[in-house]
């Protein structure tokens, strides 16, 4: 069955709502229906005022809709709209469980297009002003969730930089984990909660001392950063070597449709 809506794949980017491109902002105001996830910024409702918004956020650790039901609300929605708008914070296509959607909706039938977005790693690796490749010395960079679909814990040692997403409540086994997989005690490690939002947190520490940053980060979601991309750059102050709080860039000049500063979610 062909369906005659349409469902576009809008990536918000991570923390505050002007994090989002220009094109998923388009098609945010032109949705009938918008399907949005936890992490999404309350903000992005003033782009879209008229459409029906179903909250199918996934939290961690905490109960959160199905992916079977969202799947199905999906196609619903698809079938009875001419335009589905997916929300899903930061990138759609990092640990966005898009696959899952794109099949459900192929085997529907329902067209559906991916508009990408900014990644919670690129926005840490922003916040701390610490760039994840290095000319000469840091050609590679690898993402990992932290959790298993089982909830089991992996790390392993496999690029110059790696960023692992989901890592707050498993600091200290992670570093245990990365210290196994043959890292050095003192290799720099980056942890960035709410990357992106006002109220971000930034701490650097030696790899063998991750655990420290439990207690500073607990509850809030995290991205940690190990190895050449979280080091220091030349010129960046001796102030930022101990755990801080990083000041957020300037604003941006503001969409057409402006955006009411909010907290982040």
């Amino acid at each position: 069955m062909v369906a005659a809506g349409k469902v576009v794949f809008v990536s918000a980017g991570p923390g505050a709502a002007d994090l989002i491109t220009l094109r998923g902002a388009r098609f945010l105001a032109q949705a009938d229906v918008v399907l949005a996830d936890a992490l999404a910024d309350p903000a992005l409702r003033e782009l879209a005022p008229d459409a029906r918004w179903i909250d199918v956020g996934k939290r961690g650790f905490e109960h959160s809709a199905k992916q079977t039901e969202i799947n199905a609300l999906l196609v619903k929605a698809a079938r009875e709209h001419a335009l589905v708008v997916r929300l899903k914070g930061g990138d759609a296509s990092i640990f966005g469980r898009l696959e899952e959607e794109l099949l459900a909706l192929a085997e529907a039938g329902i067209d559906c297009e991916v508009v990408p977005g900014v990644t919670a790693a690129l926005a840490a690796a922003a916040q701390a002003r610490r760039p994840l490749t290095r000319r000469g010395r840091g050609r590679s960079v690898s993402l990992t969730t932290a959790m298993t679909e089982a909830g089991e814990l992996r790390a392993a040692r496999s690029a110059d930089t790696e960023v692992f997403y989901m890592a707050g409540r498993q600091l200290a086994a992670l570093g245990r984990q990365l210290l196994a997989a043959g890292w050095a005690p003192d290799t720099p490690t980056l942890v960035v909660s709410r990357a992106g939002c006002a109220d971000a947190i930034t701490s650097e520490h030696a790899l063998a001392d991750l655990a420290r940053a439990a207690l500073l980060h607990r509850g809030r979601p995290t991205v940690v950063t190990v190895g050449t991309g979280a080091g220091l750059v030349a010129d960046q102050s001796q102030a930022l070597s101990a755990p801080h709080k990083i000041a957020v860039s300037p604003e941006i000049p503001p969409m057409k449709a402006p955006l009411t500063a909010k907290s982040c979610p």
